[in-house]
């Protein structure tokens, strides 16, 4: 599990990876979200597995993750 530290102690940053047609869309969710319903969308993954791991990867490479969002 990846932690990152915000002033929400206890409260994580989530995000998923829910199947839409034939990829993913991959939400973020911050400290305190419903995640429940609809989170921020921040990228689209397709491709054959190996593919789809690399694009998720650089997605989450590059969301940052802190209160400025």
């Amino acid at each position: 599990m990846a932690t990152r530290q915000t002033n929400d102690i206890g409260l994580p940053w989530v995000i998923t990876a829910d199947r839409v047609g034939r990829g993913m869309r991959v939400s973020l969710y911050r400290p305190g979200d419903d995640v429940r319903v609809e989170g921020e969308a921040i990228g689209q993954i397709s491709g054959n597995p190996r593919e789809m791991g690399r694009q998720l990867r650089a997605i989450l490479e590059e969301t940052p993750l802190n209160d400025g969002g």
